[in-house]
């Protein structure tokens, strides 16, 4: 992942946006984890005979090119499904600003490169009124110095080191222990002789 997600803000204040809202389990049919962009927020983007709803920003002008979401409080909540952090990213998110996510969907975030700055309320409230400006511009998340800049506002945002450096060498947990392997393969040498020993004894 680049040391920056830049792009285009879309204000989505909504509080306690569960994974369920965010994908529908009527779309985890998939056994990839490819397609899920249509699902994402769909009951929210479309209505009953799949029309988009024109009051929803995502389907507004200049919103529909947002890559960065400003969310309200406690996004995320809900069940584990990785399904969510897939489909946000298939549909063009890159990164999305909160006060705080739930810790599963935060988790699912890292490991899939989706960045999720946690900021203050009262800069996420900030962010928010910017980000309802058609004319603000495009909004940058610097990975390397915790920072947001939008126009002539800078804000620091929090992210763990864990986090941090996960997003900027594309890690994850797979490749973490992949890092480990010559010392997983001789524990398991080691077990092995154990059992030996034991089974001769």
């Amino acid at each position: 992942m680049p040391d920056q997600v830049t792009g285009l803000m879309a204000a989505f204040p909504q509080p306690n946006v569960d994974t369920d809202v965010i994908m529908p389990k009527r779309f985890l049919i998939t056994i990839t984890r490819e397609g899920l962009a249509d699902g994402t927020l769909a009951d929210l983007r479309f209505d009953e005979d799949n029309n988009k709803r024109p009051d929803f920003v995502l389907n507004q002008a200049p919103w529909t090119e947002a890559s960065i979401l400003v969310v309200g409080d406690n996004f995320g909540c809900g069940s584990s499904r990785e399904h969510a952090v897939w489909g946000l990213m298939q549909l063009g998110i890159k990164g999305v600003i909160g006060t705080g996510f739930a810790g599963i969907f935060y988790d699912n975030a890292r490991k899939n490169g989706l960045a999720l700055p946690i900021v203050s309320p009262e800069v996420r409230d900030a962010l928010i009124q910017i980000a309802r400006d058609p004319n603000a511009g495009a909004c940058s998340i610097d990975i390397t110095n915790r920072q947001i800049s939008v126009g002539t506002q800078t804000h620091s945002f929090d992210m763990d080191d864990a986090t941090r450096g996960a997003l900027l060498e594309g890690r994850d947990d797979t490749l973490d222990s992949l890092k480990l392997a010559e010392s997983i393969r001789a524990h398991e040498r080691t077990l092995t002789e154990k059992m030996r020993v034991s089974v001769i004894q």
